[in-house]
């Protein structure tokens, strides 16, 4: 859910951010009186934040499995589930973090059942809405920082200082800081902290990550998860990080193996269905970059395949509507360069509506395919279509929701979906 768009519905919260500094005190407070509730639980476990535009629960996940693999019991709220030790649920909170008073309680269950790190996954909003303070943060992990939520923030600089706040607030309570040497806005951060000693940067090109990677054994899959999954760039990224953060903490380097040896994926990224002699991949991929990333692995996995000439049939629309409407033309353009066929349907659109968000995707892409782009509002129908027009040895590419439980309508309405089920 998306707390902005919320507020122009509540009178009182809309009230509130119409008085910026109220807000904030608001805000700040929440944080204070959830922290004061139940004790200041951050003290008692070893914290783990990962912020980032994208990657953030996959790093999340592959750490947990590491640790995990080094005996050690864990705690886990991300986009994906919220997990206590065994016990996982999904995150059904609509926020990707949720508010203070749920993370302090979260924490306090993680200290009650004895377990020894909490990872988080930390959000601009939520840095904005002061949700991560009043934790002490031992780690804190920026995975890549690119345009995302502008209309939220009001300009990317105040998201990339949404998230740098986050990092700053890390270092204040003496923890350790990690960026990614191989994103394109590593270089602001390192130098707002070059002063900083505590500052680790780290790379998917470094000696240890090269060994790791050369070792195809590592990364066997069962026959759904072919081994590409791992291996494309932006997967490498996220080991990266998960490595870096578990060798910094003395994990072991066969331990480190192991986990992710044991990594299965996560529901919804890259996530393959092969159903009827057909091969369907359900991915989250809702920014630019991330959607180039994921035409760009699987087009790469088309040339392995005998078939003549199997393509991409991509399934895509636009997240949020009334939200980063820039990226819709850019969208509509990568899915010219990369797929045979493009389907545009719905998917988040809020308040605003769902056909002109579709012709604003269409407007990207180039006169002469335009015309053999289809669109269809209904979602489940599109993935319908795309099953039908697929050809042995294409790949159906579905992307927006990954494993999204809901699509959001007008007026707070939301509709249950699985886009699995649905494939």
């Amino acid at each position: 859910m998306d707390f902005y768009a919320g507020a122009k519905r509540n009178p009182v919260v809309a009230f509130i951010y119409k008085l910026p500094l109220v807000a904030k005190i608001y805000h700040f407070l929440l944080a204070t009186l959830a922290a004061c509730v139940y004790g200041f639980p951050s003290r008692k476990i070893y914290m783990i934040g990962v912020t980032g535009t994208k990657g953030k629960t996959t790093t999340l996940e592959l750490l947990n499995s590491i640790l995990e693999a080094a005996g050690e019991k864990t705690a886990m709220i991300s986009s994906r589930r919220i997990k206590i030790g065994s016990d996982s649920r999904i995150n059904d909170t609509e926020n990707t973090m949720p508010g203070s008073f749920f993370l302090q309680r979260s924490l306090r269950r993680a200290v009650n059942a004895r377990c020894a790190t909490a990872l988080v996954e930390v959000t601009s909003q939520g840095a904005a809405l002061s949700h991560h303070r009043f934790m002490e943060w031992d780690i804190g992990v920026v995975t890549n920082i690119a345009p995302e939520h502008t209309e939220a923030h009001g300009s990317f600089e105040a998201y990339r200082n949404a998230k740098l706040k986050f990092l700053k607030y890390v270092l204040k309570k003496q923890g350790t800081v990690f960026v990614n040497k191989n994103d394109a806005n590593s270089q602001f951060f390192v130098n707002v902290f070059k002063d900083e000693k505590v500052v680790v940067l780290y790379s998917r090109d470094d000696a240890y990550m090269q060994s790791l990677l050369s070792r195809p054994s590592l990364f066997e899959r069962p026959k759904d998860l072919p081994p590409e999954f791992i291996l494309s760039d932006f997967n490498k990224d996220n080991i990266a990080a998960a490595e870096a953060v578990a060798r910094f903490i003395k994990v072991p380097d066969n331990v480190i193996e192991d986990g992710v040896r044991n990594f299965r994926g996560i529901p919804g990224r890259m996530e393959f269905v092969r159903k009827r002699g057909k091969t369907a991949v359900i991915d989250y991929a809702h920014t630019p970059e991330s959607l180039e990333a994921v035409y760009a692995t699987l087009r790469g996995m088309l040339k392995k395949n005998d078939n003549q000439n199997p393509g991409l049939v991509c399934v895509l629309g636009s997240a949020g509507g009334g939200r980063d409407k820039w990226k819709r033309p850019v969208m509509g353009k990568i899915a010219a360069q990369y797929c045979e066929t493009i389907i545009l349907t719905n998917e988040d659109p809020y308040d605003e509506s769902p056909t002109r968000i579709i012709s604003e995707i269409a407007s990207g892409i180039p006169a002469e395919k335009r015309g053999g782009a289809i669109e269809i509002l209904d979602r489940g129908e599109a993935i319908r279509r795309a099953a039908y027009y697929a050809k042995d040895g294409d790949i159906i590419v579905i992307t927006g929701k990954g494993s999204e439980q809901w699509i959001h309508g007008p007026h707070g309405s939301k509709t249950p979906w699985s886009e699995r089920k649905a494939v």
